[in-house]
């Protein structure tokens, strides 16, 4: 099975997503499309080496799934050019905050619309997506969502709009939380005498390497944890602070989560 794009904007994120699938085989080039007025200069060159039309008149655009990745901000000026092209095909929106009925509105009624949450990870292939279909998306409609997103990592299909705000909250806004966490390292081990280089790179390799370790192996997060946890170590020491009385670690990210959830659902309103 291969499919055809036709990406709307290619900023950050519409970006990452763009060089990923010019790399990808099971994408049909020649009948793909970009739609970004500030194209990136590298780019528009890797999309004109590999047949990707760059801003090509719309009536021209026919592909299998139009992505949105305008911000939301432009979506009422930008969207209702596209509503012919979104009757032909399902869409799909990584815009954060607009909702099925809002693109539906924009887009003139168009029906099969499906709202997605990647993360930067994605501009790796090591992303995760969360994903929601309106009802009117068909099974083939998902399997070419899939397979699209499926290029820049894990696609996980949730059963209702709301829960887009929570995929926000986890993974959308997730690898922040990792970093700030890699940062208190490199400030703890400065702390404890270690040079910045030293303190930063045993903090990044060390995050890197227990992403690994998710990654490739099966096992629940909390086997792997308690693997490396020798009771009465220096391991168990720590974890006592992050995960002692009142599990401060827990209800910290609790309520972080709770926080960004929250904005999420503001800004879908």
């Amino acid at each position: 099975m291969s499919i055809s794009f036709a990406l709307v904007g290619a900023g950050a994120m519409g970006g990452a997503m763009l060089r990923r699938w010019l790399s990808s085989s099971t994408i049909r080039h020649d009948m793909s499309a970009v739609l970004e007025p500030q194209l990136d200069d590298d780019l528009a060159a890797a999309c004109q080496a590999h047949g990707v039309a760059v801003n090509p008149a719309l009536d021209t655009v026919r592909p299998d799934l139009l992505v949105l990745a305008v911000k939301p901000q432009i979506a009422a000026e930008v969207l209702p050019q596209l509503g012919t092209i979104a009757h032909d095909c399902a869409t799909i929106s990584v815009m954060a905050g607009v909702s099925v009925e809002s693109l539906s509105r924009h887009l003139g009624g168009a029906q099969r619309l499906v709202r997605a949450m990647p993360n930067l990870p994605a501009q790796f292939g090591e992303g995760v997506t969360g994903v929601f279909a309106s009802s009117a998306a068909s099974a083939t409609d998902r399997a070419s969502v899939d397979l699209l997103l499926g290029e820049i990592g894990d696609v996980v299909w949730v059963d209702e709009e709301s829960h887009v705000d929570a995929v926000t909250a986890i993974s959308g806004s997730g690898p922040a939380y990792f970093f700030l966490l890699a940062e208190a390292m490199t400030e703890a081990g400065r702390a404890l005498g270690l040079s910045q280089d030293a303190a930063t790179q045993l903090a990044r390799h060390t995050l890197s390497g227990a992403g690994a370790v998710v990654r490739e192996d099966e096992r629940h997060v909390c086997t792997l944890r308690e693997a490396v946890t020798s009771p009465g170590g220096t391991t168990a020491a720590a974890l006592g602070v992050y995960d002692g009385e009142g599990r401060p670690l827990r209800t910290l990210t609790h309520a972080a989560t709770q926080a960004a959830f929250l904005r999420a659902r503001e800004l879908s309103s």
